[in-house]
């Protein structure tokens, strides 16, 4: 355990942040989970609208450094495949 008070501060500023990025990170993950139930499904008309909701909350989470923004531009670019791909 923490003997400073700036470790004890440190600690606490850790667990939050740890907390709060966790949250954000299961969001995403939501976004994402509803953007590929609509690609499961085949229904060209909610993938698109779902991948449009969840294009600027991963954007956001990149730019914060929750995930890299690699990962991010990845995500996007396969679910944009997927989504296409049930156009054709």
């Amino acid at each position: 355990m923490a003997n400073t008070a700036q470790a004890r501060k440190r600690a606490r500023q850790n667990t939050k942040r740890r907390q709060n990025s966790a949250s954000q990170r299961s969001m995403v993950r939501t976004y994402l989970k509803r953007v590929d139930a609509a690609i499961e499904s085949k229904d060209y008309d909610a993938a698109t609208e779902a991948y449009k909701k969840a294009v600027p909350v991963l954007d956001r989470m990149a730019d914060k450094g929750i995930i890299h923004k690699n990962k991010s531009a990845r995500r996007k670019s396969r679910l944009n495949k997927a989504i296409k791909a049930l156009q054709a």
